[in-house]
Parts: C-alpha cells; sequence; structure tokens
C-alpha cells in the first residue's frame, strides 16, 4: 500500500510517500521537508499567517517532489492522508484541503491524520514494534507520557500542566538573547556551561502522577538572569546548563512514574518510546536512555529527522489506518486542537493546560 502524507500543522511544509507491506513492516520511498526558519526568525517565533501563506506557495511544488522522488503516479496511490491538526489553524486548513482535493479527482482514500498519533505510531515504521509501549511525546507544545496499546488506542498517564518542554526551552532561549529556534540554540550553549551553577528547582518531583510543570522552572531562570548586573556569554552558558539539568532531572523523574502507572495498567511496555522534536535534544535522549534501563526495558527512538515535523510519519499513520479500514470522508475538519487520547480531561487543580494544542 502506497501513502502519500502531507503535513503543514506548523512551520514545516512536507510531503511523502511511504509503502506499507502486508506484513506490517514500512518503508519510505521520499521525505521532502521544507523549514520556514528563515521566514519567521526575525520575528522571534512562528507568524501563523506568514505560515499558512507558505504552506500555500510551497505545498505543490513539495508534493510534485515527492512524487518525482519515489517514482509514482497517484494513481499507484492506496491513501492520501494528511495532518488535520492539531496546529496552526491557517496551515491545517491548506495541508488538509489539499489532500481532498488529490482524494476527490484521484478518487483515493483520505486520511486525515491526528498530528500527535503520527509521531506516536512512527517507531512502528523505524523500528517495527509491537504494542503495547510508553510514549513519551515532547514535541512543540506538548509534553505526556501516554500508554499506546493500537492504533487509534491511547491512553494518557501524564501531561504538563502548563508549558511544555518545548515552549520551556523556546522561552528560556528568547529571554537570554539566544536566536531562533530557541531549543538547538539553548542546548549549544549549555555544552559548554557549568550545569552547578545556579540551584534551580525540580519541579513536580517526587509527587505520585506523572505530570509535568515548566513553568516554575522558567520564572526561576528569569529571576537569576536578573540579578545579573551585565549578562556575559558565559553566564548565558551557565543559565542554560543549569536550567537543562533541571529539565532532565524532572523529566527522568516523572517519566519513572509514568512508566509504573504504565505496569500498574497495562503490564511490562514493550519499550519506553521518545519522540517529537525535543526528543532530539542529544542531553534528553541521554537520560531517556538511563531512565528506561533502570525501568528494565529499552529506548526506542526514531532517527533525529524524523523526530521533527515530517511527512512520513503523517503518511505512516495514514497507512496503519487504511490497514484497518479506517478512512475519512470529505466532511473531515481541520483543528486547531485535538486530544490524543480522548477521554482525557485537563488535570485538576492546576489550572489550564496546553496538552491539548
Amino acid at each position: 500500500m502506497l501513502v502519500l502524507g502531507i503535513e503543514t500543522t506548523c512551520d514545516e511544509t512536507a510531503a511523502a510517500l511511504v509503502e506499507r507491506a502486508p506484513d506490517g513492516s514500512g518503508r519510505i520511498l521520499s521525505n521532502i521537508v521544507r523549514s520556514q526558519i528563515e521566514e519567521h526568525a526575525r520575528f522571534g517565533g512562528v507568524v501563523p499567517e506568514i505560515a499558512a501563506r507558505a504552506h500555500v506557495d510551497l505545498l505543490d511544488g513539495i508534493i510534485e517532489r515527492a512524487m518525482q522522488e519515489a517514482g509514482v503516479g497517484f494513481a499507484q496511490l492506496g491513501g492520501v492522508a494528511a495532518a488535520a491538526g492539531p496546529g496552526l489553524i491557517g496551515g491545517v486548513i491548506v495541508g488538509l484541503t489539499t489532500a481532498k482535493a488529490i482524494a476527490m479527482v484521484h478518487d483515493t482514500p483520505l486520511v486525515a491524520v491526528n498530528h500527535l498519533e503520527a509521531h506516536a505510531l512512527t517507531p512502528r515504521l523505524t523500528d517495527g514494534i509491537e504494542f503495547p509501549y510508553c510514549l513519551f511525546l515532547a514535541s512543540g507544545g506538548h509534553t505526556q507520557i501516554v500508554a499506546v496499546t493500537g492504533v487509534g488506542q491511547y491512553v494518557r498517564l501524564g501531561t504538563t500542566v502548563d508549558d511544555a518542554i518545548g515552549e520551556a526551552f523556546d522561552k528560556v532561549a528568547k529571554m537570554l538573547g539566544l536566536p531562533y529556534p530557541g531549543g538547538p540554540q539553548v542546548e549549544r550553549a549549555a555544552a559548554g556551561g557549568d550545569a552547578t551553577r545556579f540551584a534551580f528547582p525540580r519541579p513536580m518531583q517526587g509527587r505520585p502522577d506523572a505530570n509535568f510543570s515548566l513553568s516554575g522552572l522558567k520564572t526561576a531562570v528569569r529571576t537569576e538572569a536578573s540579578r545579573l548586573a551585565e549578562i556575559t556569554p558565559q553566564d548565558v552558558s551557565d543559565l542554560c546548563a543549569s536550567f537543562q539539568a533541571a529539565v532532565l532531572d524532572s523529566t527522568a523523574d516523572r517519566l519513572s512514574v509514568g512508566l509504573r502507572l504504565f505496569r500498574e495498567k497495562f503490564g511490562a511496555p514493550r519499550a519506553l518510546v521518545a519522540a517529537g522534536g525535543v526528543a532530539a535534544n542529544q542531553a534528553i535522549r541521554g537520560a531517556l536512555d538511563e531512565v528506561a534501563q533502570q525501568a528494565g526495558t529499552q529506548l526506542i527512538m526514531p532517527p533525529p529527522a524524523l523526530c521533527t515535523d515530517n511527512g512520513a510519519m503523517i503518511a505512516w499513520a495514514g497507512a496503519e489506518r487504511l490497514a484497518l479500514g479506517l478512512t475519512d470522508t470529505m466532511e473531515a475538519q481541520p483543528r486547531a486542537r485535538w486530544l490524543l487520547d480522548a477521554n482525557a480531561t485537563a488535570p485538576t487543580g492546576y489550572g489550564k493546560t496546553r496538552a491539548g494544542f
């Protein structure tokens, strides 16, 4: 089964062709991604209107390149999948509308993919992992621990109660004057810093639930930075190193609890899987590997290029759903918010969560 995947939820315009074999294995035939970093860099973050216009300008050409690189025509497709949310609504509309047009013209099944589900299922494409597994999803405005028990079957075990990890990295970068995108810049600066210089809190550590909170840690960084008369490059490196160390300790603690909750509800996980752009951070990867070893399971992480937003993960999620006979009609709606676990609610007692973004 050949599936075309389209991704336009944020600031990457992407298309890919993925083949799913009858035995459930997958193969990427093409994966074209056009980042919009340059378009948004001078604003210090993604501007939704600019992103949507760029998707309009770029998407047709990127789909054409993906088809040519894969060496296939539209008549050979078994389906066309597009990320229908969650994400910036203007971009989501562009991708989903394009997928609908292709499906209508070529009489091809349509799959409206949850972007978060695409991240959740990517390890089945790259590593052929079987269900169930424990997913640490850290992508943009999302930080969640999820039990993945089947295609479309997700139970959220923990979530952020305020800022997601990616958001916290970006905001710390901005307050320290680092360029956009902030996450990689913080990681780079931290490599030359002293992680023991600033004693930042480890949010939520020791709590029996598996939720995350980064807002207080972000505020602590701002407070320490404001106490410095003049922030030198070494100060920035030390602040980033101390901040990142606190994130690593907090994440390790939260995941340890999440894995315990997983075992209590679903038995031993096949693996601890990390997905999303934050998983590309090498320091975080090292911390996750240690958590997995302590829990007696393996860590599985897609290659960095498949952790960030891309069309291959959308195509694969579409293929997984098509294999079960799950398709969508032309009435499928774009969504700015779309929970992965349909039964999940905001954590009580904390205020509004961003986990459904």
